[in-house]
């Protein structure tokens, strides 16, 4: 068992923060899934806590007959909803304990997805392969180099093909992750881009979670390759008393929490 001995938001080298989430996802991985697997199902596509659904959002546009890659899939609950509608699906995750959970789901559910441990930096499969690739809080808030995750997406996708992403929205980044009234009240500048980093208590990085602002997402995926078509921010449903993390129907009625960028490769 890992203990905290330090956590705040601080510059680490690039080598220490962006290798920490393997380790810190294969340990947390079975907490995690009893903690949030009620709201993700073993076999449903959640696109964030605001429970906004593929069923409804149709994000990924019509993917009858299409190649599909989820990239940071931890259990790979959405790719195994796409394959329940017959959709050639293939999830990748950087975590041996996320996809032991998957095969798990996997036994549970009946439903079998092709599963790959690979970093999202790196991914093991030939140019022009799929032709949608997409992730759901996966990958890009975990590394300092998310230009890389998005410069692999387009090499892997055919001319045309669709990349869709959802990360904390980036205006979050100034208040506190506290879903009450308290986390209300900006305590930090917008644009210190400095990661929130966790650290054990010999000082090795156990946990990094970087921050891009807006502008930064934008200018990320462009260079990759990609026309950004849409920006979707999904708004707290009414009614909807879920509480993840900072997210919870008193912020969410004020703030942001979700940003889904979708994109289509020039």
């Amino acid at each position: 068992m890992t203990h905290l001995g330090s956590a705040g938001y601080r510059d680490v080298p690039d080598d220490q923060g962006g290798n920490a989430a393997r380790g810190w996802w294969d340990a947390e991985a079975p907490e995690y899934l009893v903690e949030h697997g009620e709201t993700l199902g073993a076999a449903d596509f959640v696109w964030g806590p605001e429970g906004l659904r593929e069923a409804d959002a149709h994000l990924l546009g019509d993917v009858a007959g299409r190649r599909v890659l989820e990239v940071g899939a931890g259990a790979a609950q959405c790719s195994r909803w796409l394959r329940a509608q017959g959709v050639d699906a293939v999830a990748t995750d950087v975590s041996a304990g996320m996809l032991a959970a998957g095969r798990e789901l996997d036994r549970t559910t009946g439903m079998r997805v092709p599963l790959v441990q690979a970093d999202a930096r790196a991914l093991p499969f030939a140019a022009s392969t799929f032709d949608v690739v997409f992730t759901a809080f996966g990958a890009i808030p975990f590394v300092p180099d998310a230009g890389r995750v998005h410069t692999e997406a387009a090499r892997v996708l055919r001319p045309g093909g669709r990349w869709v992403f959802s990360v904390t929205h980036p205006v979050r980044w100034a208040f506190p992750d506290d879903p009450s009234a308290h986390g209300l009240t900006a305590n930090r500048s917008y644009f210190d881009r400095r990661p929130y980093v966790e650290t054990d208590t010999d000082g090795a990085v156990t946990y990094a979670e970087y921050h891009r602002t807006l502008g930064d997402h934008v200018r990320d995926v462009v260079a990759a390759g990609f026309v950004v078509e849409d920006v979707v921010e999904p708004e707290w449903p009414a009614g909807r008393t879920t509480v993840w993390g900072g997210w919870g129907p008193v912020r969410g009625a004020y703030l942001p929490g979700t940003a889904i960028f979708c994109c289509r490769r020039r």
